[in-house]
C-alpha cells in the first residue's frame, strides 16, 4: 500500500537525534514522518549516564567548541524541562600521589614540558580545567566551582581517608529516555507522524522524492511512504541504513563504542555525584540514582556490530567495581550489583587510536541529489537541540522556505514551570491528592511535571486509579502511557519511560507486561 501524499521530511530513527529533528522541523511548519524500528529511545538514548554535561574530560582533547556549546545548552534545557532535568553538584576528589596512564593531547604536551609530571593531573591543571568549565558557557542557574575539605564535608565520609581535598562543580541530571518521548510528543502535537515498531525495509529515489518501504512489526503490514527529503538518524545503524537500505556507497561511518553501567544499593546519603579519575586515565561517575540506588559508569570499549545487543560484560563489571573501590572506604563486590545496562554510542569515525579518544563532535552530511538525503553521525544528548538546529539549517538548503530557529526556551510537555518551583509543585500535588505518599508525588512530578494532574484526574483515592501493580504503578498511569507515550510492552514502561523495574519483583514486572500487551491488543 502506497500513500500518495508526499511529506517534506521522513526521518529514520526514534532516538534523541531523530525525535529532536522531528520536533524542530514540525515546529517550522514542515510535514514530518518518523519511523523507529523498535521503541522510542530503545538503544543509545536510554542507555546514557543520564547527564546533561559540558564534558569536562573533553577539554583534555581540546574540544573547546563542543564543550562550550554543551555548557551553554545546560541552562537552556533546564528551563525547558525542569521536571526531567535538574542541577547536580559533582565532587572530584584529588590525591596528589595518584598516577594516570593517560594519552590525551594535554597529557602528551605536559610530559614534553614537564617530564616529571608524567601520569599525573596536577591540582593546578584540574583548577584550570574547572575555571574554563565555569567560564566557557554562561551560568545563570548553576553555581560555580569550589574547593572542599573532605575531612569536614559530608562528601568525604564515604571516601578513603587519603582523599582530603576535592573540587566541586556543577552539571545536570537528565531522564534520557523521557527526553526522547517528550520530544516525540511535542513533534506529534505539531503535526508530525510518529511510527514506532516500524522498520524501514528499503528506500529509493523516484524522480524528485523518496519512496520508503516499511513494515509494521506488530501487524505485519507492509506499506510505502513518499517524502521530498530523507533524514538518516539511525544512530548505531546509520552506516547500515546508508549502505544497505538506501543503496548508497559512502566511506563515512561511525565508530561503535559501548558504555556499560552498574546499579548498586545506595552508597551515600547526600545528593551529590562523584567524579573519579582512574589510574588508566579514564573517569567514571558514581551518581545518586532513583533515590535508593547508586549508578556507576561508564566504560569505553569498541563494539563490533549494531546487531549485537550490548551487555555489561563480567570484565566491565569487575572494572567498574575495582575502579569505584579505589575511592570508597567500603569496597564493592560483584554481589552488590542489582542491575546493569549498556548502550552503544555511534561516534563519528575520525580514526582515533582508542574508543576514549574518539571525537564526540557530530557530523551532518548532506547529499543534494534529486531527492536530498541528510545523514547524522555522532552527537551527544546534551547538544541534541543544537544538532537539530544544525540539521534544519542543512535541510533548508534543500527545502527552501524553512522557518527560523524556535526551540530555545520553549518547554517540553509538562515542563511549563520554573526550575525553582519543582518542590512547590510536588507539595501542591500531594496536598490536592491526599492519598499520594511523598515519594509518589515526587515521582509523578519528576516524570510528568504539570501533566501529572491529567493522569490523576478527579481521583479521590488510590483505588480510583485502578489496580496497583507495585511501586505506585496504577492502571491509570499505564493507560496514560499507552495512549500518549507509545508504550507497547512492560520494558517500554519499566525500563525506559521509568526505571520502576528496579522496584518490582519478577512476577510484578510480568503482570505489568501482560496488562500493557492485552490493552494494546484490545
Amino acid at each position: 500500500m502506497t500513500d500518495q501524499k508526499i511529506t517534506d521530511l521522513f526521518i529514520i530513527g526514534g532516538g534523541i537525534n531523530g525525535c529532536g529533528i522531528a520536533r524542530d522541523a514540525a515546529g517550522r511548519g514542515l510535514s514530518v514522518s518518523l519511523a523507529e524500528m523498535n521503541d522510542l529511545a530503545s538503544a543509545t538514548s536510554s542507555a546514557s549516564t543520564k547527564l546533561f554535561h559540558g564534558g569536562l574530560r573533553y577539554l583534555e582533547y581540546f574540544e573547546f567548541r563542543l564543550v562550550r556549546e554543551a555548557l551553554i545548552e545546560r541552562e537552556v534545557l533546564l528551563k525547558a524541562m525542569p521536571h526531567i532535568s535538574w542541577p547536580m553538584r559533582f565532587v572530584l576528589p584529588f590525591h596528589k600521589e595518584m598516577r594516570f596512564d593517560s594519552e590525551t593531547p594535554t597529557s602528551r604536551l605536559l610530559t614534553r614540558i614537564m617530564p616529571w609530571m608524567k601520569g599525573r593531573r596536577p591540582a593546578w591543571l584540574i583548577r584550570l580545567g574547572l575555571f574554563l568549565y565555569d567560564t566557557l558557557g554562561k551560568r545563570g542557574i548553576l553555581p560555580g566551582t569550589r574547593k572542599l575539605d573532605l575531612s569536614r564535608d559530608e562528601a568525604g565520609a564515604p571516601l578513603k581517608d587519603k582523599f582530603q581535598t576535592a573540587f566541586e562543580y556543577s552539571d545536570c541530571w537528565i531522564e534520557d529516555a523521557r527526553l526522547v518521548v517528550l520530544n516525540a510528543r511535542d513533534a506529534q502535537a505539531r503535526g508530525a507522524e510518529i511510527m514506532t515498531r516500524t522498520k524501514v525495509l528499503a528506500a529509493e529515489r523516484a524522480e524528485d522524492h523518496w519512496l520508503i518501504h516499511l513494515k509494521d512489526s506488530l501487524t505485519g503490514q507492509v506499506f510505502t511512504r513518499r517524502s521530498r527529503m530523507l533524514v538518516n538518524a539511525a544512530g548505531p545503524w546509520v552506516a547500515e541504513v546508508l549502505n544497505q537500505k538506501l543503496g548508497q556507497n559512502s566511506r563515512e561511518g561511525v565508530r561503535l563504542v559501548r558504555g556499560s553501567h552498574i546499579v548498586v544499593p545506595k552508597l551515600f546519603d547526600h545528593g551529590r555525584c562523584y567524579f573519579f579519575q582512574g589510574t588508566d586515565g579514564r573517569i567514571i561517575f558514581a551518581i545518586p540514582y532513583e533515590e535508593d540506588f547508586t549508578l556507576i559508569g561508564t566504560t569505553d570499549a569498541d563494539h563490533p556490530d549494531p546487531e549485537t545487543a550490548p551487555t555489561c560484560t563480567p570484565e566491565e563489571q569487575d572494572y567498574l567495581i575495582h575502579f569505584a573501590s579505589q575511592y570508597f572506604k567500603k569496597p564493592l563486590h560483584r554481589d552488590d550489583i542489582l542491575w546493569t545496562y549498556s548502550g552503544v554510542r555511534p561516534l563519528y569515525d575520525d580514526g582515533a587510536s582508542s574508543a576514549t579518544a574518539a571525537t564526540r563532535e557530530y557530523v551532518l552530511s548532506l547529499d543534494t541529489g534529486n531527492a536530498p538525503l541528510l545523514n547524522i553521525f555522532g552527537g551527544k544528548i546534551t547538544t541534541y537541540r543544537k544538532l537539530a538546529e544544525a540539521a534544519l539549517a542543512k535541510i533548508s538548503e534543500a527545502l527552501p522556505g524553512v522557518g527560523g530557529n524556535w526551540t530555545a526556551g520553549v518547554p517540553l510537555p509538562g515542563g511549563n514551570f520554573a526550575v525553582k518551583d519543582v518542590t512547590k509543585l510536588q507539595a501542591d500535588l500531594a496536598a490536592d491528592y491526599s492519598f499520594l505518599t511523598p515519594y509518589w508525588a515526587r515521582r509523578l512530578i519528576r516524570a510528568y511535571g504539570t501533566e501529572a494532574r491529567l493522569i490523576l484526574g478527579e481521583a479521590k483515592s488510590a483505588e480510583a486509579l485502578g489496580h496497583t501493580f507495585g511501586a505506585t504503578i496504577t492502571e491509570r498511569e499505564l493507560d496514560w502511557a499507552i495512549a500518549n507515550e507509545w508504550v507497547r510492552s512492560g520494558d517500554d514502561f519499566l525500563w525506559r519511560r521509568t526505571k520502576l523495574g528496579l522496584r518490582l519483583t519478577e512476577e510484578e514486572r510480568a503482570a505489568v507486561d501482560t496488562y500493557i500487551k492485552d490493552k494494546v491488543a484490545a
